[in-house]
């Protein structure tokens, strides 16, 4: 499938995986049309260079008009809905707006999608945190959606949707649980790979959250851009419609190790590290099984861990070098 001249709208386009996804477009000549809300200077879609290549539609998911009214008049036949609250303590502390972005912004482009007979496929990311808590671990796509806190259960409750406006309406989605992300453009430093190689290029003591045996599937950025693209291409056949896939690398790793293998990318040797030992509204463990992308997709990560993390780390330098 080519890309070139496809009519493409994002949402949480000038996000961190949005704007790595837009800027991958936009190398394979789609017309991309991007929904924003916030201006974020030195944001990575700022930096990248993106505002002249694409269509910016300023406004909000949770608004239905403005959701509908680009797919229309830009005979747009491809969405990526990635607008989302995505950071975890945020959404403790402010559940109101995250389940309105989180749930009806999910709705709306559905809704909308429903209602546009040019749209011939639909990504919806949803999480690994859709799953929630789960005793037989690694989650397959069969496992029960079972989200317990307030950005868990947000993610629940958009995959359900998803696959609702699917087995109702016939809408040809696809939904994308993926590990966690990381890579360079994360601008959250709260998250555990922007923060522990922030306080190593400053030369500042690592912070840990937790206790540092938290068990995650970290992905990096370019692996999910691909797997995204992946999904897309594939919902010209009709058996994908409706389906959700884990993406991720089958290789989960403690917060520990991952901070430890940050510390010899940077060749930096003895580092200190403080483990507050204060998390909260964070399951334990969480990792995936990607095999059903593989079998039905031909999808698998290209990048070693080792090698994610040096671009990274690489990133970040240049970032903080121009501040």
């Amino acid at each position: 499938m080519s890309w070139s001249d496809r009519r493409v709208f994002v949402t949480g386009g000038t996000g961190f995986l949005g704007s790595w996804l837009v800027k991958s477009l936009v190398e394979n000549r789609a017309k991309v049309i991007v929904l924003q809300r916030d201006v974020v200077p030195e944001s990575p879609f700022d930096i990248f260079g993106l505002y002249d290549k694409v269509t910016v539609v300023h406004g909000s998911v949770e608004d239905y008009d403005t959701i509908e009214r680009p797919m229309i008049e830009h005979d747009v036949d491809t969405v990526f809905h990635l607008a989302a609250q995505t950071i975890v303590g945020t959404a403790v502390k402010s559940p109101l707006p995250t389940f309105k972005v989180n749930i009806m912004g999910t709705v709306n482009v559905l809704e909308a999608a429903r209602r546009n007979d040019r749209i011939k496929g639909v990504v919806v990311a949803s999480s690994d945190k859709a799953y929630g808590s789960h005793v037989k671990l690694p989650y397959t796509e069969e496992a029960v959606l079972a989200g317990e806190y307030p950005y868990d259960v947000s993610k629940s409750c958009a995959d359900l949707i998803a696959q609702s406006y699917f087995k109702t309406y016939g809408v040809p989605v696809g939904i994308t649980r993926c590990g966690n992300l990381y890579g360079g453009g994360d601008l959250n430093f709260s998250r555990i790979v922007p923060g522990t190689i922030q306080s190593v290029l400053k030369n500042e003591p690592i912070i840990i959250r937790s206790d540092g045996n938290y068990m995650r599937d970290y992905f990096y950025v370019k692996d999910a851009v691909n797997s995204y693209f992946t999904l897309a291409e594939n919902l010209g056949r009709k058996q994908i419609h409706g389906h959700a896939f884990n993406f991720g690398t089958n290789t989960p790793i403690s917060v520990k190790d991952m901070v430890d293998k940050i510390i010899d990318v940077s060749g930096k040797g003895k580092v200190d590290v403080k483990i507050l030992n204060q998390a909260s509204s964070e399951i334990r463990e969480q990792y995936l099984l990607c095999r059903k992308a593989q079998e039905m997709l031909g999808w698998k990560p290209k990048y070693r861990m080792e090698d994610a993390l040096k671009e990274a780390f690489l990133w970040y330098s240049e970032y903080f070098s121009r501040q």
